[in-house]
């Protein structure tokens, strides 16, 4: 009995397979595209811009203010203690109608509640300071 054969006596011809192998296609096409990675130029989105010592001196004139949020949420400004929120929100009123607007830094105690801290922020969101930052240890 012959391998092909189904029955005894029987012979038939073996099926062909007529699929198209397409790994060498893969691999081609896999090393023209890594070709092309590696032979495009790298843009860079960079914008240039002349600078001048008048340009740096508003930067080195910025007054920082430290708004330190202590852990039983006393809100001190540059070091001095607020009775209340109405003190900080005329503070905030005060930096934020100066021509050069202070640059206000929030410092919160590692105890200090969520709350407190996001009411101050955005305290000085809604006062108009553009120049708001988080300071940590």
């Amino acid at each position: 009995m012959t391998p092909y054969a189904s029955k005894p006596g029987e012979l038939r011809e073996p099926e062909l397979f007529l699929d198209i192998n397409t790994t060498p296609l893969i691999d081609v096409m896999l090393v023209l595209l890594i070709m092309l990675i590696v032979t495009i130029p790298i843009h860079t989105h960079a914008v240039k811009l002349g600078t001048s010592a008048s340009a740096a001196s508003p930067q080195a004139a910025r007054r920082i203010v430290t708004v330190e949020i202590d852990f039983d949420g006393v809100v001190l400004w540059d070091g001095e203690p607020l009775r209340d929120r109405r003190a900080l929100d005329l503070r905030l009123v005060l930096a934020a109608a100066q021509p050069t607007q202070p640059e206000i830094r929030v410092r919160a105690h590692r105890l200090a509640s969520y709350e407190q801290v996001i009411a101050v922020l955005a305290a000085a969101q809604r006062r108009g300071l553009a120049r708001i930052g988080i300071v940590s240890d």
